[in-house]
């Protein structure tokens, strides 16, 4: 059964997170300067209330890259599509989950 374009969405199935929520995301790229200054930037535009404080950071085990931990207040699905294109979309960045 297929449903039609104009039919509405089940909202559970469009969304499983509640509005404001604390939302971690975890960016990886090459461990380089900068890196964590453009992540840290690159949040404050989506989020005005992000605390740098509560970045978390992982090397790898070889140590040639980094993986940063951002916790953002998440306010629509939107502010974090848009987040997560504005992460991927940087050259330093690798992989965003």
């Amino acid at each position: 059964m297929t449903t039609a374009p104009d039919a509405p969405l089940d909202a559970r199935k469009e969304s499983l997170i509640e509005y404001p929520s604390q939302f971690p995301i975890k960016v990886m790229g090459a461990k380089a300067d900068g890196f964590v200054h453009a992540v840290t930037q690159i949040a404050e535009q989506f989020d005005p209330q992000f605390d740098a404080t509560t970045i978390e950071l992982r090397n790898s085990k070889a140590g040639n890259y980094l993986g940063v931990t951002i916790t953002v207040t998440a306010t629509s699905r939107e502010q974090l599509d848009d987040l997560y294109r504005a992460l991927s979309s940087h050259p330093m960045v690798k992989v965003v989950l």
